[in-house]
C-alpha cells in the first residue's frame, strides 16, 4: 500500500481524534479531582492539532 502525504496526515487526524476523545474520556469518567481537568484540557488540544492536521491536507 503506497501512502501519500495526506493519506498519512488523513491517518494522524484520526489517530489525534480518537486520543483526544480517550483523553477527555478519562477525564469525565475516571478522575473526579483535578487533575480531570487536566486530562480533559489535554484531550481538547488534541482537538485542536487534529484541526491543523485535517486544515494542512491538500497543502503540504
Amino acid at each position: 500500500m503506497i501512502m501519500n502525504k495526506n493519506t498519512v496526515l488523513a491517518y494522524a487526524t484520526w489517530i489525534m481524534i480518537l486520543v483526544g476523545l480517550g483523553m477527555i474520556a478519562l477525564g469525565a469518567f475516571k478522575y473526579d479531582e483535578v487533575a480531570g481537568w487536566g486530562f480533559a484540557a489535554v484531550g481538547i488540544g488534541f482537538f485542536a492539532v487534529a484541526w491543523v492536521f485535517n486544515a494542512l491536507k491538500g497543502r503540504v
